[in-house]
């Protein structure tokens, strides 16, 4: 046998759909582990961690829930119960993989407990939202999302053919066994953000790094990738963070595509992780325009190009572009050492370079100096006469945040 795998589900609602996915897992060799989340209503068949453990194990008794059975006071109960179970299992060795089946209510409490399972261990959520804006649910981790296509309410061809697949997809990722969990054999990882129009610097990065005998991974800087970043820095899987990208601190300040989240850039500082840092992407944002190509009101007076035909980039203003270097400077200030901003004076992306076409050496200077000004004195600060993705600036951050590495 492969495995055993959870499978979350109200068992009132949803039993008929759960006991089908333990045949079909049993069918290929895995164990289904059934959580019974429901709350009010009868189950349709018998959970191996039924509803009463599971309120329990989330801090309430089940008869206190049934008093008053409110659906906003039991779920988050009955999530933080699944929580703990799924937790303490896959932490004793006897869980390889996770299923969660829900509508509205309950992809929202089986996504909270699969939110807090480790990176590279299979979660799979079948639902019927799975098809619209997700991110909610997934939010940085690696939630696989299965869309139902119709209501999970009864078994019909297509459903048996959906929940098959969803069986399919965990047994085979439980196979594979793959783990994110780098041992004392492993090289030791770097984390690093990137943007488009860094891209030319950030393959030169990835392979001085390798060459240094560490290896990366590389996070999309687009308000997810950032957040994903610090959430490994917490984990104690980083090392080291070559942070290039800070377009999702412009974001945040205007509230747009990349927005990373006040918490973004205060991690690594709090953490006292060796850190070098690199405004790259920040002379700009990214604003999502509906229909494609067309230019919002607001920044018909700036400089802009289009990164695709809904992602709208406009060149910040002088002033503007002040505002971030202030809300940077705000979220260095946890950063009492280990720490290096790296200022490319010649342009921090390929748009802004010479030749870009937002390019503006203007802005580049109030920027550069407002962001000298709000350091804090623990931040190392070296300015080059060159842009972002010149492979001499990328190696000298890759030296230098190695070197505050291989000093602790």
């Amino acid at each position: 046998m492969t495995g055993i795998i959870a499978v979350v589900a109200t068992l009132d609602t949803k039993g008929e759909e759960a006991g089908y996915l333990r045949e079909r897992l049993a069918e290929l060799g895995s164990e289904a582990l059934l959580i019974d989340v429901g709350v009010c209503g009868e189950p349709a068949l018998a959970a191996d961690i039924n509803r009463a453990q599971v309120a329990s194990a989330g801090g309430t008794a089940l008869a206190d829930l049934l008093a008053d059975p409110v659906r906003e006071h039991a779920a988050p109960v009955m999530a933080a119960g699944a929580t703990q179970i799924v937790k303490a299992r896959l932490a004793g060795g006897t869980l390889q993989g996770i299923i969660g089946l829900g509508g509205l209510q309950g992809t929202a409490l089986c996504t909270e407990v699969m939110r807090a399972l480790p990176y590279g261990f299979p979660k799979i959520m079948v639902s019927t939202v799975a098809s619209g804006d997700t991110s909610p649910y997934v939010d940085i981790k690696d939630i696989t999302m299965m869309f139902s296509v119709c209501d999970i309410l009864g078994l019909n061809s297509l459903t048996r053919n959906i929940l098959a697949n969803a069986a399919g997809a965990a047994h085979g990722m439980a196979r594979v066994g793959a783990e994110f969990n780098p041992t004392a054999d492993s090289k030791p990882l770097i984390g690093m953000t990137n943007l488009g129009v860094l891209t030319q610097g950030a393959l030169h990065a990835v392979d001085y790094i390798h060459e240094r005998g560490y290896e990366v991974v590389v996070f999309h800087a687009v308000g997810s990738g950032g957040r994903a970043m610090e959430q490994l820095m917490k984990e104690g899987l980083l090392v080291g963070v070559f942070d290039y990208a800070l377009g999702e601190i412009a974001d945040e300040v205007y509230q747009c595509l990349r927005a990373g989240g006040p918490e973004r850039l205060t991690v690594a500082g709090k953490l006292g992780l060796p850190q070098v840092i690199c405004p790259g992407g920040a002379e700009h944002l990214g604003v999502l325009v509906d229909p494609p190509n067309t230019v919002p009101d607001r920044y018909k007076d700036h400089a802009y190009v289009f990164h695709n035909p809904i992602v709208f980039v406009p060149r910040l203003r002088p002033a503007e572009l002040v505002e971030v270097a202030k809300d940077i400077g705000k979220r260095l200030q946890h950063t009492t050492g280990n720490a290096v901003m790296m200022l490319p004076l010649g342009g921090t992306g390929s748009y802004a370079r010479e030749g870009g076409p937002l390019r503006d050496p203007e802005g580049d200077r109030a920027f550069f100096a407002e962001l000298k000004a709000g350091l804090p004195a623990s931040i190392e600060v070296v300015e080059r006469d060159t842009h972002a993705e010149d492979p001499a600036f990328v190696r000298e951050a890759v030296d230098r945040l190695i070197a505050l590495i291989e000093a602790r």
